[in-house]
């Protein structure tokens, strides 16, 4: 039995809380022509914005709600604790106009914790650049304003130290995304881990009914319904995938990678719910054509459909209600899938049933083989192999001596002779029910072994 839960080697981001940022290279410098009358006039500026920086911060969050839809919800759901941001933000951002060496550290571990947090809760990062833009032009529209209304002759020295300005903008910006690019791969990692944790569990008849509804919510599939599970395993990874999408085209699906075998859980629309214990679902072109005559749904061992994606090997399980038996509608796929040729092929589980049970009981299997078809084993191994290739083919023909004998180019007598022969030496009657039962069995469980 396949192992649903195992997962092909996953990237797992450091377990957690991001961490501050490291020391990291500043942005290319500018060099401005500040000298120490321009210091001057930026140090007495920065210094009265600090002093009203509460009012700086209400312009700030006004303008956010004015410019930032994103923005206007985060205020209207938790106004303090955005003010709060914002002042702290601001608070560390003047402040490193007037110590940058002392403030710097400090602004910088603001800006990261805020684009982590940000991005925990959903905020879009376009948005929190946005605010981040804004609340540099506020400070730079600040500091031009104190200085026009006390010393209107030094604005000019403020053009000096724009460069550095918006180059601390810019710096604290590209710590915001990459504080919320880490987290966000940090939980999508997180949600796609929940995923496959909640679909294996569902895969291996282990999940809680408890977990059911969450698991629906997360797989996106209603938790009533019907249901088949496709289990699919190639050698090339192009003929799984094409034989992946064949399967899943036209349906609700989840498919569930392992290191060995994909499992789809395959929700049925209702007409396919009425006919799939008739023809299975449809699959890599086909509406249960090739597998579906007479013929071959009594060879022995049962045959697939080719397959339409080279290596690609397919078990489609039998329909069940409900995501709470998803597990048994896998361990019915992975019968199909047994029962397919190691050449690639589809079998469909509703199509050999009867092949099916022997399978699912390997030594039952080997018992019956040993009682029904063993006392052929004293002859030769080429006669013995010619009268089970004659009552398997006879039986593939529904009994039909006749059709038995065009497909294998002898006369009908020759295999109504070797028939009789088979029931002298095994004591057996083709003609009573139950013995063709056993009979029909026991090949097809020969035959699976050897396959």
């Amino acid at each position: 039995m396949h192992q649903a839960l195992r997962s092909r080697t996953v990237f797992r981001p450091a377990a957690g809380a991001p961490a501050a940022p490291g020391p990291r290279p500043h942005p290319p410098h500018v060099r401005s022509l500040i000298d120490a009358d321009a210091l001057r006039v930026l140090h007495r500026a920065a210094r009265v914005l600090l002093a009203d920086l509460p009012d700086l911060t209400d312009r700030l969050v006004a303008a956010l709600q004015d410019q930032e839809p994103a923005y206007r919800a985060a205020v209207t759901s938790d106004p303090a604790a955005t003010w709060q941001e914002v002042h702290r933000s601001l608070r560390h951002s003047v402040s490193s106009l007037i110590d940058p060496r002392g403030s710097r550290d400090a602004a910088r571990r603001c800006s990261w914790k805020i684009g982590a947090t940000r991005a925990e809760q959903g905020l879009p990062l376009d948005a929190l650049l946005h605010a981040f833009r804004l609340g540099g032009s506020l400070v730079w529209q600040g500091l031009i304003e104190e200085t026009c209304r006390t010393a209107p002759e030094d604005v000019r020295l403020l053009v000096h130290i724009a460069a550095d300005v918006w180059n601390f903008v810019d710096e604290h910006c590209t710590l915001v995304a990459d504080a919320y690019r880490q987290v966000e791969r940090q939980l999508a990692w997180r949600r796609e881990n929940r995923l496959r944790v909640l679909a294996g569990a569902l895969l291996d008849g282990a999940s809680r009914i408890a977990d059911l509804p969450e698991t629906a919510h997360a797989l996106d599939l209603p938790e009533e319904g019907r249901y088949v599970v496709v289990a699919v395993t190639a050698g090339c990874p192009s003929d799984g995938a094409g034989a992946r999408a064949a399967h899943g085209r036209g349906r609700r699906v989840y498919w569930h990678t392992g290191v060995e075998v994909d499992y789809g859980i395959v929700l049925l629309g209702e007409n396919e719910s009425q006919s799939q214990s008739q023809s299975g679902i449809q699959g890599e072109g086909e509406v249960g054509s090739g597998s579906g005559s007479p013929d071959s749904r009594s060879q022995c061992p049962p045959s697939a459909v080719p397959s339409a994606y080279g290596s690609a090997r397919t078990g489609v399980g039998t329909a069940v209600s409900g995501l709470a038996a998803v597990g048994d509608a896998r361990r019915l796929a992975d019968i199909a899938l047994d029962m397919c040729p190691r050449t690639g092929g589809t079998i469909r589980l509703t199509e050999h049933l009867p092949a099916a049970l022997v399978v699912s009981t390997p030594d039952l299997g080997a018992a019956l083989v040993e009682r029904v078809l063993g006392p052929l084993s004293g002859l030769e191994p080429a006669d013995e192999a010619v009268l089970l290739d004659t009552l398997a083919t006879w039986l593939a023909c529904d009994g039909s001596a006749q059709r038995a004998g065009e497909r294998l180019y002898c006369h009908r007598n020759t295999v109504l002779n070797r028939l009789r022969r088979y029931e002298q030496l095994t004591g057996r009657s083709l003609s009573r029910p139950a013995d063709l039962v056993e009979i029909s069995l026991a090949l097809t469980a020969r035959g699976l072994r050897t396959r």
